[in-house]
């Protein structure tokens, strides 16, 4: 009886996505706030930033927004059927810097943003 064999999946030569994020450095800004106006101000200051340096930037990138619901009885007591709800959205903004220079970084560390606006940079 001949045994069947497993047939190989072909290796390619391609690189996997960790040793091409080794050659190039990234900056990612992320943004978080409650008023999506003020976010997108924000945001947009960033890419004005960005273009008079003449780098080029991904973004930004609109994240899901962060809904949170809470529900509370309006009485102290009794009366369980009589209740409001409340709800907290979180704004989120993601602005990606390929090949980042000096100069950029100097540049984003001395902009300033409005209040409000919660600010993540990773490298």
């Amino acid at each position: 009886m001949p045994t069947k064999t497993k047939k190989e999946k072909p290796s390619f030569a391609k690189a996997s996505k960790g040793e091409e994020d080794k050659n190039e450095q990234r900056i990612r800004i992320r943004l978080k706030a409650f008023d999506s106006r003020i976010i997108d101000k924000s945001a947009k200051q960033i890419i004005e930033t960005l273009e008079k340096l003449d780098v080029k930037a991904i973004g930004p990138v609109p994240l899901p927004t962060e809904i949170s619901k809470f529900t509370v009885n309006r009485s102290t007591f009794v009366h369980k059927d009589s209740r409001e709800q409340f709800e907290m959205r979180i704004h989120k903004r993601l602005i990606e810097i390929p090949n980042p220079s000096s100069k950029t970084i100097d540049a984003l560390q001395n902009l300033s943003l409005p209040a409000g606006v919660d600010i993540e940079i990773k490298m």
